[in-house]
């Protein structure tokens, strides 16, 4: 059997038309494609596919999970977010050793967070 590999993470959100903006320019992820219904954007290593289908088809759109993006300077980083007005975003924390964290949603709700040096060396 091949090995298997996840290339897409899905996540179901209410319109595209809302959830795209946050991705696109307030992560600063480049869209790949949109569909009517769809946006795909390259999440570094994977694609992060928005989707209202599966919002519609699911009791629950949000779960236990939570998506982590990888930065070199979490506090830079939390200054950025917290600039363009991402609201409800944790402070800095260490989590791991020398690595820090910060948390927050995106407008649907899913949990997120930065990960990664507090400053970059």
């Amino acid at each position: 059997m091949e090995r298997l590999k996840i290339t897409h993470v899905m996540l179901g959100v209410e319109t595209t038309v809302r959830a795209l903006p946050f991705y696109r320019d307030v992560l600063g992820l480049t869209v790949q494609a949109e569909h009517p219904g769809f946006a795909f954007l390259d999440a570094g290593g994977f694609t992060l596919a928005l989707s209202e289908g599966l919002a519609r088809a699911s009791a629950v759109r949000v779960g236990a999970t939570e998506l982590v993006f990888g930065v070199e300077d979490v506090t830079a980083t939390y200054e950025d977010l917290r600039a363009k007005g991402v609201p409800s975003i944790t402070e800095p924390r260490a989590v791991a050793g020398p690595m820090f964290a910060a948390n927050f949603t995106d407008p649907d709700g899913h949990r997120l967070s930065i990960f990664g040096p507090e400053h970059k060396a």
